[in-house]
């Protein structure tokens, strides 16, 4: 009778025996607090709003890094110095009471400006290894074609071949 615990009639809906009960598992996938990962390799923050059902929106990102410290920058926006971070040692400490009481519009904006700029950074970092590893650095001896200004009309080569 050890799956008695276990039939229809011995428990209510919804509810599950104590050893039948779901272990969570630990994503993988998701290294930080309030990120996540897109089927094609972006990373996504956003944030519940305090008292609503509405999300703060803070932005897509190459890096998971960048995504985690968005959702850090707007956490400490919205909670203050009891916010459950990423990265606490990066938080400064004249922040907390400068970014209290901002509108979702003003969190969203830092938020996106913290993780931009995050992403430019690890991107710049990774830009002169690539070059190194392919041989396209400086002093290399390839030269890259100067881009052609899209916005001037097409010079033609008989300019003056229409005059009468």
């Amino acid at each position: 009778m050890e799956d008695e615990c276990c039939s229809p009639g011995k428990r209510k809906h919804g509810q599950e025996c104590q050893h039948h009960k779901r272990v969570p598992q630990r994503d993988t996938e998701k290294p930080y607090r309030g990120i996540r990962r897109r089927k094609w390799g972006k990373w996504v923050a956003e944030i519940r709003e305090p008292n609503k059902r509405s999300r703060i929106w803070l932005g897509s990102y190459a890096t998971p890094m960048a995504a985690a410290r968005a959702y850090d920058t707007a956490v400490f926006c919205l909670r203050g110095r009891s916010a459950r971070l990423n990265f606490p040692e990066l938080i400064k400490d004249g922040d907390g009471e400068m970014l209290r009481d901002l509108s979702a519009a003003s969190i969203r904006k830092k938020a996106t400006e913290v993780g931009a700029k995050v992403d430019l950074d690890a991107l710049q970092a990774v830009a002169p290894r690539r070059a190194a590893a392919t041989g396209d650095g400086p002093g290399s001896g390839r030269e890259v074609p100067e881009k052609p200004d899209l916005n001037e009309y097409p010079k033609s080569e008989g300019e003056d071949c229409y005059d009468d």
